[in-house]
């Protein structure tokens, strides 16, 4: 064997070697998985929670309730502090059956007005209360509600409470800044989106289609 042939031999026992070693590190992964997938045998409603700095908390939970839509679902969404200007989800879903309920006051730096605002707050709570006591509701988003209890619009406990005692199966998703200790302690799934960059720092103003 010359050294050419001796060079393409051991270039193959390597690539052979390292292809093995993938294997058996894929088949240990593969049996942890399963054996999570295996454990995890327990069907409830889940509590999500999509908080943190970042952009795209809002467009993860929208994307959850079109999943759910898309399975036949039926499932409804209360946004808190988003006014009542466009929203290009609430164009979509609407047509696919999702009911809305938005808070009309707005950002709550627009009206500058907290007894408008905690007014405003408790009509849309109350159209969560009234989704969270229904079990034909299978998906409910409550949108920045995370705002209502950083600036005391809605008590915590009230809140905490109606969680707690929804239908068993029902899945809430609910989005904002700086979640409120109580709320993640209870939540199944929380999610924190970081925020690295964004364009709205550097002048560039929201775009319809993109930001709304």
């Amino acid at each position: 064997m010359d050294k050419q042939q001796e060079r393409a031999s051991s270039e193959t026992k390597v690539t052979e070697t390292k292809a093995e070693r993938h294997k058996q590190r894929q088949k240990k992964l593969k049996a942890g998985v399963d054996a999570k997938i295996a454990a995890a045998q327990e069907e409830k409603g889940i509590l999500l929670v999509l908080t943190g700095n970042g952009k795209g908390k809002s467009t993860s939970g929208f994307g959850t309730i079109a999943r759910a839509v898309g399975h036949g679902q039926r499932a409804a969404v209360v946004q808190f502090i988003k006014g009542n200007w466009e929203c290009g989800e609430r164009n979509l879903l609407e047509q696919a059956g999702v009911k809305f309920y938005v808070m009309a006051s707005g950002f709550t730096w627009e009206t500058q007005d907290k007894q408008q605002d905690t007014a405003a707050a408790e009509a849309a709570w109350q159209q969560a209360e009234q989704l969270l006591s229904d079990d034909s509701v299978d998906c409910v988003m409550l949108d920045e509600l995370t705002y209502m209890l950083s600036y005391h619009y809605l008590d915590v406990d009230r809140v905490i409470n109606a969680l707690n005692n929804r239908p068993k199966m029902q899945h809430v998703i609910i989005t904002g800044r700086a979640c409120h200790r109580a709320v993640l302690d209870i939540a199944d799934t929380v999610s924190e989106v970081l925020a690295v960059k964004h364009a709205f720092d550097n002048g560039v103003k929201a775009q319809v289609g993109f930001d709304y």
